[in-house]
């Protein structure tokens, strides 16, 4: 048996013969719209005593379902409670419903019917979710002859909510993400250390609408690091306003070494051990402070004093020119008077003179202003050898150095 769901596309109905009756009545309609290719076929049904073509059939009180809703559309705030109502007549009498499937808001059915053919259904929404905003809510009117139905767009009202404000991206330009949900759809601000960001066009706003959601980017045109710093976006309609607010970083400040604020690290500090470390090192400096100064004192005091404790000739005990001739002259007087074993006082006044000879010896400038011989150097060597050798200190009369003819022992 065929009926008004059934399908027709690719059937051949030519030749049957039906029985005029209601039952058929939507194969009728279908031929007169031409639908499923009906129009081209020659239809027939018996109406009891002979069988005329399908497109002459009257059957009475057989007819289309009729529907009317309540609202055309329907506006509601977010969390409101709303009740539509939906009308099926016709006869037969339709069964009339509305399809909810996939609505998130809780919702009642109430079935009434009034006479002589009408059945009306109720459709009460309870706490509606901004979720079901833009739902398309169906009423369906149905019976033998077919299906009629009527729709009806929710629209519900919600104040902003900021979904998503992202940090800088590179892109061509870079992009600072966002996406805005509200119903009115929400004016957007952005402000930068609290002043309002005017369009230019180094930085401009781009987005798009789809349903309730506004998305985008804030665009930047070459930033420095002269825009590091808190953005805050701000979106507002009648219901609301939302706020949030991201730092962004585009460039590091030109010599710069200091961490960016995002990554500072947490430290222990332990007085306990710094102060001691401290302590070692200060009480080392000062020992190594001490020690110098008392070698500086040693050397000072002891570092170029005579062993006779008579002084150089010159102030500075650096014999200069003419201190250096005296010694020499003095001293090869010595040498030329002297002949035989040297008394206690002929050795004093060798040592003392040896002794300053031998500090200009010491001396770079006695070379340049002397111009040493072989026997001078030789004498002064030999004074020198005694004063190292302790033969000047102490001296004693019981053995005092002899001269003799190959030379100075």
């Amino acid at each position: 048996m065929l009926s008004a769901g059934s399908p027709l596309s690719e059937e051949k109905l030519e030749g049957v013969v039906f029985n005029c009756s209601c039952n058929i009545r939507w194969i009728q309609l279908w031929q007169q719209r031409g639908e499923a290719g009906l129009h081209n076929q020659q239809l027939f049904c018996n109406n009891g005593f002979f069988k005329i073509p399908l497109q002459l059939m009257n059957i009475s009180h057989c007819d289309l379902p009729e529907i009317s809703v309540s609202h055309s559309n329907l506006t509601v705030i977010e969390g409101d409670r709303v009740t539509i109502t939906c009308n099926g007549s016709g006869v037969p009498v339709p069964e009339v419903d509305w399809t909810v499937g996939g609505l998130h808001s809780i919702n009642t059915h109430q079935s009434n019917q009034y006479p002589p053919n009408v059945h009306s259904i109720n459709l009460t929404l309870v706490n509606v979710s901004r979720d079901d905003n833009s739902f398309m809510l169906t009423c369906i009117a149905e019976n033998i002859v077919g299906m009629t139905n009527a729709s009806i767009q929710l629209s519900v009202q919600f104040p902003p909510v900021i979904i998503k404000f992202e940090e800088p991206q590179k892109w061509h330009d870079t992009c600072m993400i966002f996406t805005v949900r509200a119903n009115p759809l929400p004016t957007l601000r952005w402000y930068y250390k609290g002043e309002e960001i005017k369009q230019t066009e180094y930085v401009r706003p781009e987005m798009d609408v789809y349903q309730d959601n506004l998305e985008g980017c804030l665009m930047f045109k070459d930033p420095t690091h002269h825009n590091n710093g808190n953005y805050t976006l701000e979106a507002s309609n009648y219901l609301g306003v939302a706020v949030k607010t991201v730092y962004a970083h585009f460039l590091r400040p030109p010599f710069d070494v200091s961490p960016t604020p995002t990554a500072i690290p947490t430290m222990t500090h332990r007085p306990e051990e710094d102060t001691f470390g401290v302590s070692i090192a200060v009480g080392l400096a000062g020992f190594a402070c001490v020690l110098l100064v008392v070698m500086f004192v040693l050397i000072n005091k002891y570092g170029r004093r005579s062993k006779f404790g008579m002084k150089a000739i010159s102030g500075n005990n650096e014999p200069d020119g003419l201190s250096a001739m005296f010694l020499v002259s003095k001293w090869d007087s010595y040498v030329t008077v002297l002949d035989g074993p040297l008394g206690l006082s002929e050795v004093q006044s060798l040592c003392v003179v040896g002794e300053q000879l031998a500090d200009a010896v010491v001396s770079r400038r006695l070379g340049y202003v002397l111009g040493w011989r072989d026997a001078r150097l030789s004498h002064a060597f030999l004074i020198l050898r005694w004063v190292w050798q302790g033969s000047c200190f102490p001296l004693s009369s019981q053995n005092p150095p002899k001269r003799g003819r190959s030379g100075y022992p």
